[in-house]
Parts: structure tokens; sequence; C-alpha cells
């Protein structure tokens, strides 16, 4: 056989079952919690698998440390290097700490603070962190050409079938209390890990199981490449889902994952952030953007939901604090309830009163004013953030613009201006 049908062969409920065996003196079995909130609004059972309760906050532990665990001394000895996002350098560096590897963890040089400050304490001097180009796939090239140097032993973050078999015990333990009793699973996906191992777990278990990835709508990768029959590379991402923006997933996941997943839904990144807001304020759940991947798609599967028994993974809690504004734009945007203009004040005493008293309502709110008086001009730009209370308050405010005379441009998301606001 050759070498890729050798790892096809080795991805099975029966390694993920050994792997479960491996991992546990490390590993946490985390809850699967049944939300009484979201089983109400969606007409159906639906149960929170809390990977965020993860020894590292997310479920990458589980394939690092199965590759890991499973290196022969000699493998050992030449030490380990691996590149992510975050999550999975986290799990590395725990697993390198706990069974006395030397490990070099590359990871983009945007990587939030707060998950670069938790590798390095969870690895300690058994790990050296290395910030790499803007992407993953940045950090992915660069650690592939330092492992090709040392001739150390790569732990892949997803694409390789130890990994992938330990990702799979998050099927193993919601099969473990769920049992038959089982219809649709919503996965996040990035790389394609976790999708390939508990769908292989779970489909060798209940083979008419429902399996539905989710992907940010800025990072398609896997969507576009079960759209075209093979692995493709996205040119541009929008890395703010960093847990699962990945340009390129792997060659073994797809091949997986394509006879697993009976769909990918794409989800707003703003919609993401609701979501995180959500389970925040309702079930005191703290996400990161890609742990709230999954649950962001339940409205899209409304339809899907009735009557049946569903499970969301929470893939991740590792979320920088200092992150919390950008979310709140990013959902008040996607909500339709924060917006930006640019507003043409004529460059004569009164217009901003005029404008507060007559196009404003009782309710619409002023967030951001920035204004520079321009000498010897009629007019000038006054960049205006407003807050509304309901969505379609704003087409009011553009009504009562437009019969005062004022003259105004909405800002897209597309436009540069809006980059540098939100």
């Amino acid at each position: 056989m050759s070498n890729a049908t050798t790892q096809y062969a080795a991805v099975t409920a029966t390694a993920v079952d050994a792997a479960a065996e491996r991992i546990y003196d490390l590993v946490r079995k985390t809850p699967l919690e049944y939300s009484d909130r979201l089983s109400k609004r969606y007409n159906a059972r639906i149960y929170l698998k809390r990977e965020d309760q993860q020894v590292v906050r997310s479920y990458k532990l589980r394939g690092a440390y199965n590759l890991m665990k499973g290196l022969s001394d000699e493998e050992r000895s030449r030490g380990a290097v691996t590149a992510s996002a975050g999550n999975h350098a986290q799990g590395v560096a725990l697993a390198a700490a706990k069974l006395g590897i030397k490990t070099a963890i590359f990871v983009p040089a945007g990587t939030p603070p707060q998950k670069v400050s938790r590798i390095r304490h969870f690895g300690g001097t058994w790990t050296d962190v290395r910030l790499t180009g803007s992407t993953f796939d940045d950090a992915l090239e660069a650690a592939l050409e330092y492992t090709t140097e040392t001739g150390g032993v790569f732990v892949h973050p997803f694409d390789d079938p130890r990994v992938i078999a330990g990702q799979g015990t998050v099927g193993r333990e919601i099969y473990e209390e769920l049992g038959a009793n089982l219809d649709l699973v919503v996965v996040p996906v990035g790389g394609g890990g976790l999708t390939a191992g508990l769908g292989t777990y779970l489909a060798a278990k209940l083979p008419n199981l429902s399996l539905v990835g989710v992907e940010p709508a800025g990072a398609p990768s896997m969507k576009r490449a079960l759209e075209a029959g093979h692995v493709v590379r996205l040119e541009h991402i929008d890395k703010f889902v960093d847990g699962a923006a990945v340009q390129t997933v792997g060659e073994l996941t797809f091949h997986l994952a394509k006879n697993l997943l009976d769909e990918v839904v794409l989800v707003p990144e703003g919609k993401t952030c609701t979501t995180m807001i959500e389970l925040y304020q309702n079930e005191g759940i703290v996400t990161e953007p890609a742990g709230a991947l999954a649950a962001s798609a339940l409205d899209t599967l409304k339809p899907r939901l009735k009557g049946k028994t569903v499970v969301v993974i929470v893939s991740g809690g590792n979320n920088d604090i200092l992150r919390y504004p950008e979310i709140m734009e990013r959902s008040l945007a996607h909500e339709g309830l924060k917006h930006y203009l640019l507003i043409q004040f004529q460059q004569k005493p009164g217009q901003l009163r005029r404008f507060v008293d007559r196009a404003l309502s009782a309710t619409d709110d002023i967030t951001r004013f920035e204004y520079i008086k321009k000498t010897n001009k009629d007019s000038g730009s006054a960049l205006v953030g407003i807050e509304v209370a309901d969505p379609g308050d704003f087409q009011d405010l553009l009504g009562r613009l437009a019969d005062i005379g004022i003259d105004y441009q909405v800002l897209k998301p597309t436009d540069l201006l809006y980059s540098y606001l939100v």
C-alpha cells in the first residue's frame, strides 16, 4: 500500500479506542451538558460538549498527547517540532513537559498574547516558542523547514492519523454517554482533525448519524475543497476566528471528511461573536471564537433540528480579554445595531445641533465622533459611529438625514476605513 493509503487505513474506531487507553493520565473526560435554553429555542435536545474545560481549554491536547506519548525513546531524543494557531501548541507544550521532550513551537506573530503566555506556561523549559509569519500556514511552512534542518519529529496539528485518533476520543466520550440516542453532531472545522477523528468513530458506531461541519465565512477552506473535489489553498482569509482560520485543510483530513460530512455551513464572524456573548451571558461559558463556531450555526440548521438529539462541540475557551471590544463591535455590526458614517457638515454654527435634534431619535446613540474643521471650505467631513436600538431604526435615521439635506456615506465592511474602526 502507498503511504497515503496506509495513513487512511490507520484512522479507525479501533485506533480511537487505543488512543483512549493511552491519554487519560493527562487528558480529562469533559462534560456533555444539556442546554435547556438552546433546546427550547430550537425545539430539540441539545447538548454542549465542553472541550473548553479540557486541561488546556481545548480538545487539541488529545491528539498531541496521543502522538507524543507513542514516540520511541530514539524519536523523543530528537525533539519535537510543531506549528499552531495557539491551541494545539498548548497541548504540545503540556505533553512535552509531561514526557520530557524538547520541543520547538511555531505560531503566527499575531497569535493572541494570552495563548502565547499559556504555551510558555505549560511548556516551561521544554519548549521554545517562535513567532513566525502572519497566518497559521506561514508558521506551518517555517516549522516544516525547521524539522528538515534538525531531524526532529513533527507533531502535525491535524493531518496525522495519531493526532486524528486522539481527537476522535471526543466522539468516543459522546457515544459513551448518549449511545444510539444521537441524531446530529455539529463540529467546528479548521484543518479537519476533529471532524475526521470524531466522525470516523461515530460513523462506525452510528452509521445513520448526521455530521455537520462549521467554518468561518472568512476562511472556508474545507467547503472550497469539497466543492473542488481536492484540497485547495485560499489566497486570503479572515484570521479573526484564529482557531479555525486555515488557508489549507489537510490531505488526510480532507480524504476522510469528504465521506463523513453531510454538509459544511459557513458562519459570518460577527454571528460567531454574537454567539460568544450569548454563551457567556446565559450559560457562563467563556469561549474563543472557534469555540463558539459550531453553536453559531444552529440558526442556519434550525429546520433540521426539530425533535432531534444534537451535540454541539464547544471546542475551546482560550480567549484574550483584550479581544472583547472587537467582539462586541463585530456582534453589534452583524446584528445591524452599529453603523459608521461619513457625514458632510456645512461649516457654519449650529450644524451639529441640527443633526442631533432632527436626525437622531431618542434611542439612537452616538458612539464615535471625529471631526476636523477645515479652513476655506464650505463643508467638512465627520466620522460618526451610531448605535441603534433596533436594526430597522437605522433606515429611519438615513431617511431623516435625506429629509434635512445632510450628505452622508455609510461605511461598508469592505471599505478600508472600516477595517481601521472594527
